[in-house]
């Protein structure tokens, strides 16, 4: 094995398995410090024991080195492999895309490149790059200007990774009159819109039932992102309040896919509402909403929520080949 591709590996699952940042870099800084070496120089210290001696290389990163030099798999790799999601894997096995990824533009922690050759790597056949709108100043949301700037910049890329694709997309935040947080000719252009609310989340059941019907309704809107903007983990945070049924109607009246959040602190939307979102006929778009490398890999939550739920691979738009996708 590669030490370079080892010590990435680690950074994935470690990402993968929520770990701290600092800790995720700590593996990536020393592959960007062994990729700088010749691989003699890399062997050759690891012989001598001074690959601690390059800034940015530890005890852990050596040790991954080590086994990688020695064929055999690292056991901090190993450690790290164990999933602990159990169905849902006849779905995963059916996804060809992601409708919903972060990438540094806005408060993802990695380059666009980074996020979508892992991607691919994953097996996908494409990504939508799905970085925030202005409003949400603390994600560092994209201006107009930086928008079009990215749409080069995604274009580009494309040439450089054919086949693979990387889609452009936006996630937009849905205004408290339900209008959109970018210009209409600008999301026009985009290949996937995915809309989510992102402020005022305790808004009156009734108010906020105006606010999403509003969005679902607009012909720009392709996903209705994270619909309950709840969280499980820590502090939590509890649901909004809206009238599930008649937002999921629209959805289904209007072809606005509801999406399932693979995000383990997310996991939105519950069982219940998924579940009365299959009987209202909608279609769904099963995401992981990553800001990182190894949180691409979060989809099997929500396959797993999905099968149980009776999502069929059939009703879920990121099973679709991006042909077939922009052809809506």
């Amino acid at each position: 094995m590669d030490p370079v591709k080892a010590l990435k590996q680690v950074a994935f699952h470690l990402e993968r398995a929520g770990e701290p940042t600092y800790r995720v870099q700590a593996f990536r800084n020393a592959a960007a410090v062994l990729a700088e070496l010749t691989p003699e120089d890399v062997e050759k210290r690891a012989r001598l024991g001074t690959l601690t001696d390059l800034k940015g290389v530890g005890k852990s990163t050596a040790g991954v080195v080590a086994d990688a030099l020695a064929n055999r798999e690292p056991q901090y790799l190993a450690k790290l492999r164990h999933v602990d999601i159990t169905g849902g894997e006849e779905m995963r096995s059916k996804l060809k895309g992601d409708c919903h990824v972060h990438s540094d533009w806005s408060d993802g922690g990695s380059p666009i490149r980074d996020m979508a050759e892992a991607a691919r790597d994953l097996g996908h056949e494409w990504m939508v790059l799905t970085d925030h709108s202005p409003r949400l100043t603390v994600a560092n949301g994209l201006s107009r200007d930086r928008l079009l700037k990215q749409l080069d910049v995604v274009a580009e890329l494309n040439v450089e990774l054919a086949p693979f694709l990387v889609l452009t997309g936006i996630e937009v935040d849905i205004l408290d009159d339900g209008s959109l947080d970018q210009d209409d000719d600008l999301l026009e252009r985009l290949d996937v819109v995915v809309a989510s609310v992102h402020s005022k989340l305790k808004m009156p059941r009734a108010e906020m039932t105006e606010r999403m019907l509003t969005a679902v309704a607009n012909p720009h809107v392709d996903v209705l992102g994270h619909c309950t903007g709840r969280l499980v983990v820590g502090k939590g945070r509890p649901e909004s309040q809206f009238d599930a049924e008649r937002v999921f109607e629209a959805c289904a009246e209007f072809g606005t896919a509801v999406e399932i959040n693979s995000r383990p602190e997310r996991l939105d939307p519950p069982r219940r509402l998924l579940s009365l979102a299959v009987d209202a006929g909608c279609t769904f778009s099963i995401d992981s909403d990553a800001h990182a490398p190894g949180q691409l890999d979060w989809l099997n939550y929500g396959c797993a929520r999905a099968e149980e739920c009776g999502v069929t691979p059939e009703m879920v738009i990121n099973t679709r080949p991006a042909a077939q996708l922009l052809a809506g």
